[in-house]
Parts: structure tokens; sequence; C-alpha cells
């Protein structure tokens, strides 16, 4: 399986016997987990818990609209939404009682409203059948679509993840300068407070300092990350979470990394302008793992 986007469209027409035809469509977007949202006529509500346990079965994330609409071009006729209606009804005619108004509820207008009258359906299995079958083709389209575009998502990242090792590859060559300028500006610093003090005690003290600053385990744990991040695009499973969790780690590590070198010139300076390049990385690369499934 590829890695897949949350985003995607699919739309299928059918028949269902003689005289009834239906449309569904599929429509996804981002979501932090599966959020399926169906529109479907009154009388199919046994259908509806179906239909919502096979999405939940074929997808793992993504705000999910599902919307089947039927067609019929001969016989049957309409029914009506009777605990809408007849609440309608009831409270326009408390309404008037309350107020002193004179007038009775115009049923042209509450027909008018969404869900209030829809055309009765020959629910047989048939009819269910054709349906299912339909959502099992609008899924398959659906993820293809998803996969398609999660292809282009998983390129860029790759270029992404390029970027950031080249810039940790860079920083950690500038680690062995970067560390001996702060254990000197310790030093000088302290020897400026403690003019008498024991000079080995001075650098010992420096040295202290200057390991306490020293972000080998910074770019140690980049490395890391980085590396686990593409053994996950590898997998092509759904790991959408996982990689922006990764990702939270290293902005983390990034951070870190530009809080030790931000006081020391030279060499500190561009570990500070690649910091600053890695983050940036790291956020174009939230903005397309908040899509993925």
């Amino acid at each position: 399986m590829s890695i897949r986007s949350m985003t995607g469209f699919a739309q299928v027409k059918s028949l269902a016997g003689e005289g009834t035809s239906f449309t569904l469509s599929l429509k996804s977007v981002n979501h932090r987990f599966l959020d399926p949202q169906l529109r479907l006529p009154l009388e199919l509500d046994e259908l509806e818990m179906k239909i919502r346990r096979i999405l939940k079965e074929r997808l793992a994330r993504g705000h999910v609209e599902v919307t089947l609409s039927v067609d019929r071009r001969g016989g049957g006729g309409y029914e009506f939404n009777r605990e809408m209606v007849g609440g309608y009804v009831e409270a326009f005619r408390k309404a008037t009682k309350e107020y002193g108004i004179t007038g009775e509820p115009d049923l042209n207008n509450v027909f008018r409203m969404p869900g209030a009258l829809g055309a009765t359906l020959p629910l047989d299995g048939n009819f269910e059948a054709s349906v299912l079958a339909a959502l099992d083709l609008a899924i398959q389209k659906l993820n293809l679509m998803r996969e398609q575009e999660g292809r282009g998502m998983e390129a860029e990242l790759r270029r992404r993840l390029d970027s950031l090792e080249q810039a940790t590859e860079e920083v950690s060559k500038l680690r062995a300068g970067v560390s001996r300028a702060y254990m000197e500006k310790v030093r000088l610093r302290m020897q400026e407070l403690l003019e008498n003090a024991d000079q080995d005690r001075i650098l010992q003290e420096a040295a202290i300092l200057a390991e306490r600053s020293d972000i080998q385990e910074e770019l140690v744990r980049l490395h890391t990350h980085i590396e686990h991040f593409r053994k996950l695009l590898d997998q092509a499973e759904e790991a959408g979470k996982k990689l922006d969790f990764l990702l939270q780690e290293l902005n983390r590590e990034a951070n870190t990394l530009l809080s030790k070198t931000s006081s020391v010139a030279g060499d500190g300076l561009r570990i500070t302008e690649l910091g600053l390049q890695m983050k940036s990385e790291i956020e174009k690369c939230r903005e397309q793992v908040q899509n993925l499934e």
C-alpha cells in the first residue's frame, strides 16, 4: 500500500432495479481521526450502519462525506417525516396561541425544509446490494486518488529530508570549532571575574560548561529521527500520526541546538542560520504530513 493523502473525491452512478438509479459520492479531507458524515434518504437507517462499518474497515483517517441521492422514474410516491412536520405544526400553533395570532402553517413551506419530504424507496435486498457494491467501487476510486496525491507528497517530503540532513551534517562539521570558541569565551569571562584564581581550576570549570553546551546529542537525535522518518515512508502504511510526532521531536532538537549556540560568534552564526533553515524545512514537512492518512 502506498502513502495516502487524506484528500480525494469519487463518484459512482448505478442502477438498482427497473426505474431506480442512484449516485453515490465520497469526498474526503484531512482530519485527526476518521470522521464519516453521511447524507442518505431517511428510510436508509439500516444501510447507514453498514456503510459506516465498511468505511471504518477501509479508511484510517479523514473527514469523509458520503452522499447518496436516489432517482425514481416511475411508480412510488412521496413520504414525509412525520416527526419533523408534526413538531413544526405543533410549534406553529403554540406560538399563534401564545401571541394571539391567527393563521395556519403553510405545508408548502414545511415540505421545503431539508429532510421533511422524500420519495418512498423500494428498500429490497437488491437496492442495498447495489449501493454496497457501488460503495466498494467508490472507495477504490477514492483511495486511488489519495494514493496518487500521496506519492507527490512523499516525493516532496524526501526532498525536504535531504535538505534537513545536509544542514545537520554541516552543523556536525562546525561543532568542534564552536565548542572550542565557547570554552574560550567562558575561560576569559571567568578569568575576568577571578583574576587571582587557580588557572587549572578555571580551565576545568570552563570545560564543564562547554560540555554542557555541546550539541553532539542533538545532532545524533536529528540523524536518528531523519532515518526513522525515511523508514516510515518506506513502509508505506498509515503513518501520518507517527510522522507528525517525529517532526515535533525534530523541531525540539533544532530549538535546543539554536539555544546552545546562539551566543557564540564565528561558526556559531552559521549554525544559527542552519538551525533556522532546519526549522523551516521541518515546518514545511508538517504542512504535508498533516494531510497524510
